[in-house]
C-alpha cells in the first residue's frame, strides 16, 4: 500500500481559499501526497492558476474552482463537478481570508461588523452544508478550519478577526460532537503570525511597523514568526488517517503565543 492510500482514502480534496498564502502551502503538500485537489479562489483567478500549475496541474489531479462563501450555488458547483470527477469527497480545507482592518471595538461600524460576520461565519456553514450530506455519502471524512490563535489570548484591534472566529469554532466542535457517528471529524488551527497573505499586505501598508514585530517577536518563545508551509504540514495531517481518533480540537500552530 502506497503512503498517500494510507494517509488518505481515494477521492478528492477541497481547499476553499486555496489561492490564498496558507491555502496555497495546504493544497501544495496535499499535491505532494498526491493527493487529488480542488482549490477555489473568489476573485484572484491568476493566483489560483498558478498554484495549479505550480502543484502539477491536470497530471497530478489538481484543479481550482471559482466560489463564492456567500453563494450556496456556487459551491454546490464546485462539489458536484469534483465528484463527477473523483467520486467521492473525502477532505475539505477551510482557509478562507478576508480583508480586514485593525480595528479598536469602538471603532467598527454595524455595517462592517455584519460584512465580516457574513463572510466568514456565515460563510463557513454555507461551506458545511454544501459538503456535509456528501462527507457523509462517503462514509466519512474530515473539516479543517484555519482559525486564529486570538481564540486563545485576545490580540488587541484583532476583534473583526477573532468574533467570526470563534462563532466558526462552535460550529467545528458542534460537527465533530454530532457527525462523530458518520464518521466526519472536525478540528480547527489555531494560527499565530503567519508570514503570508494579509499580514504581508498589512506590513506593506505600515499598520506592522518594525517596532510592532520586534514586540511581538520578543514575546513568542521561538521569537519567529510561522510559514505557511508549517500550518499546512499540520493541516494535512490533521486531516489525515494519522489523526483518525482527533476531533473537536483547536490545535495552536503560533509559535508559542498563547503560553
Amino acid at each position: 500500500m502506497s503512503e498517500s492510500a494510507e494517509l488518505y482514502p481515494k477521492g478528492v480534496a477541497l481547499v476553499i481559499g486555496g489561492s490564498g498564502g496558507v491555502g496555497q502551502a495546504i493544497s501544495k503538500a496535499l499535491s505532494d501526497n498526491n493527493v487529488p485537489v480542488c482549490l477555489t479562489y473568489n476573485r484572484n483567478s491568476d493566483a489560483a492558476q498558478t498554484v495549479v500549475a505550480d502543484c502539477g496541474g491536470a497530471a497530478r489531479h489538481i484543479s481550482c474552482a471559482q466560489v463564492d462563501v456567500q453563494n450556496i450555488d456556487t459551491l454546490r458547483r464546485c462539489v458536484d463537478q469534483a465528484l463527477k470527477k473523483y467520486g467521492r469527497l473525502h477532505s475539505v480545507f477551510i482557509a478562507t481570508g478576508y480583508d480586514i482592518p485593525q480595528s479598536s471595538i469602538s471603532e467598527v461600524t454595524p455595517e462592517l461588523w455584519q460584512r465580516v460576520m457574513r463572510s466568514d461565519a456565515e460563510g463557513t456553514f454555507n461551506v458545511i452544508h454544501a459538503t456535509l450530506p456528501h462527507l457523509r455519502a462517503g462514509g466519512g471524512g474530515s473539516y479543517i478550519h484555519i482559525s486564529s490563535a486570538g481564540l486563545l489570548k485576545y490580540p488587541p484591534l484583532d476583534i473583526l478577526s477573532v468574533a467570526p472566529k470563534a462563532a466558526v469554532e462552535e460550529l467545528i466542535k458542534g460537527i465533530a460532537k454530532e457527525e462523530g457517528i458518520n464518521n466526519i471529524r472536525a478540528n480547527s488551527i489555531a494560527i499565530g503570525v503567519i508570514e503570508t497573505g494579509i499580514f504581508l499586505r498589512l506590513k506593506e501598508q505600515g499598520v506592522f511597523d518594525e517596532a510592532w514585530i520586534e514586540g511581538v517577536k520578543s514575546a513568542l518563545p521561538l521569537k519567529r514568526f510561522g510559514q505557511p508551509e508549517e500550518v499546512a504540514q499540520m493541516a494535512v495531517f490533521l486531516a489525515s488517517n494519522r489523526a483518525a481518533y482527533t476531533t473537536g480540537q483547536l490545535i495552536p500552530v503560533d509559535g508559542g503565543f498563547g503560553v
